[in-house]
């Protein structure tokens, strides 16, 4: 029963160092797309957007954005 509870909090440690990390790549890849913007680079607008929707996912699976 320990060990069960044990597993459970090391889970619940690792998924929210890995939402910190993912947020983390959301913050660079918007400033990314903004520079992008800015340069009015489509090619790069397009992937940045593409990996920003591929984040969000990954955030919204996981309860990230709670």
């Amino acid at each position: 029963m320990m060990k069960q509870v044990v597993h459970i909090i090391r889970k619940v440690d690792v998924e929210k160092e890995y939402i910190k990390v993912l947020n983390l790549e959301l913050d660079y890849e918007l400033a990314t797309l903004f520079d992008a913007v800015k340069q009015e680079d489509a090619k790069e607008q397009q992937k940045s957007k593409k990996r920003l929707s591929e984040l969000h996912r990954e955030l919204e699976t996981l309860n990230g954005f709670a």
